[in-house]
């Protein structure tokens, strides 16, 4: 027997236990017993299995994908198929409603593969999670539903050519004409843009300038296949070739009112609430590649020898690996902090910016690393860490640039110092 089928039968009755956990819409009690790092057994067999499957499905193939730019279908079939895929969509629709936390632990096993890899699968909870946290019950079952039914995948169409960090210069517009609405306009650098069977669409209703964000936006639910809806080509970019990304143009597709979420106007607050719960597990897949980038530099540094000795011998190298072992260390406990307060109801906006902003560095220094300790062959595509350095820049770019992580976290810094004083 297949030691990934093994590992998935005896698993899987304690597995399945995670849904029973509280509905989305309730968060746990506080805990009354005191800090704890230890993962419950249900935990430790989640975690196992991402484990497991990483290696032996993920690692295997990983340089293949990298090379030819394909989406890596069959292995998104197989992580469905083990119950890896789709783990925060709600009981009534199927799902596991699995928290945040424990979907940041499936993450950073899975990136420790590939993070091109885990970024195709993952990006599909982006997509999810305006329909999670403000979709009807009716959106929700009809479409997280067919997430849970087949292997399939759903994107989040916000970012334009004209409007990445800035999410309020947003063009693409939708106008209301009686049950439906048109939209009109371009996306850009869509993960999934190309394989997703539905978006989320963030479009300006109100075309008065001086109205607000918070009330100039809604947000909708756009299937791929309707006319008008047009995916443009696979982007070649510089790393984790494996994701799909493409523009995606919107010429007068027609959506029924029934696939607004919330209401008109409330497009903008939905797109960003999404963040709070999707930045830890970006946060967690950094971290991931950290310590790939670490475990891979150990081992090589062990088994080089200059001047007699492993190079791991020499002070130089042997403080490169315990600065990354630091940064793996701090940017794990960071995300497991703002995934916790997600998780237990608390407003982890500014813990989620500090997660994603310091694991994506660590993830970018802990890959230059990797690739200084293994020298010439660091630089050649037949050691893995020149694909971890390619892999990690993209950290400090998508869900929010570095830059907009400490926007938002000086923000609050200075907001609660005027308000103490």
């Amino acid at each position: 027997m297949n030691p990934i089928t093994q590992v998935i039968r005896a698993t899987r009755p304690i597995y399945r236990k995670l849904s029973t956990t509280a509905p989305v819409a309730a968060a746990k009690p506080l805990p009354t017993t005191g800090m704890s790092f230890e993962l419950s057994e249900e935990q430790k067999a989640l975690q196992d299995l991402a484990r497991k499957f990483t290696r032996g499905e993920i690692v295997p193939v990983a340089a293949q994908y990298d090379k030819t730019g394909e989406y890596p279908w069959p292995i998104v079939k197989k992580a469905w198929e083990v119950g890896l895929m789709n783990g925060h969509i709600p009981e009534h629709c199927g799902g596991m409603n699995m928290d945040v936390f424990d979907g940041c632990m499936v993450a950073e096993e899975l990136a420790y593969g590939c993070t091109g890899i885990m970024t195709a699968m993952e990006a599909s909870g982006l997509g999810q999670m305006p329909v999670i946290i403000a979709g009807n019950k009716e959106q929700q079952k009809k479409y997280l539903g067919r997430l849970v039914e087949e292997p399939i995948v759903a994107a989040y169409c916000v970012t334009e050519p004209g409007a990445g960090s800035d999410v309020a210069g947003v063009k693409t517009r939708a106008e209301k004409k009686g049950d439906e609405w048109i939209i009109n306009g371009q996306k850009m650098w869509i993960t999934n843009g190309g394989v997703a069977n539905w978006y989320f669409v963030l479009a300006r209703t109100n075309p008065d300038p001086k109205c607000p964000a918070s009330k100039a936006f809604t947000g909708f639910i756009v299937e791929r296949d309707w006319p008008g809806v047009s995916p443009g080509r696979k982007e070649q970019n510089m790393g984790q070739r494996a994701s799909d990304t493409r523009g995606i143009t919107f010429e007068d597709v027609r959506v029924p009112k029934e696939n607004v979420l919330i209401e008109e106007g409330a497009g903008f607050k939905i797109a960003m609430g999404a963040f709070d719960k999707t930045r830890p597990p970006v946060a967690a897949g950094a971290t991931g590649l950290a310590q790939r980038a670490l475990t891979e530099a150990t081992k090589y540094a062990l088994e080089r020898k200059t001047f007699g000795v492993p190079i791991a011998r020499h002070q130089a190298v042997a403080f490169m690996l315990a600065d990354m072992a630091i940064g793996v260390e701090t940017a794990r406990l960071a995300w497991m902090r703002a995934a916790w307060m997600a998780d237990h109801g608390i407003r982890n906006t500014v813990l989620a910016s500090v997660a994603k902003c310091h694991a994506s560095e660590i993830a970018n220094k802990a890959a230059a690393d990797a690739v200084q300790i293994f020298g010439g062959n660091g630089f050649n595509t037949e050691y893995p860490v020149e694909k971890l350095m390619r892999d990690a820049k993209i950290y400090q770019i998508y869900e929010g640039t570095s830059q907009i992580q400490r926007l938002i976290i000086s923000r609050e810094i200075i907001t609660n110092a005027m308000q103490s004083n």
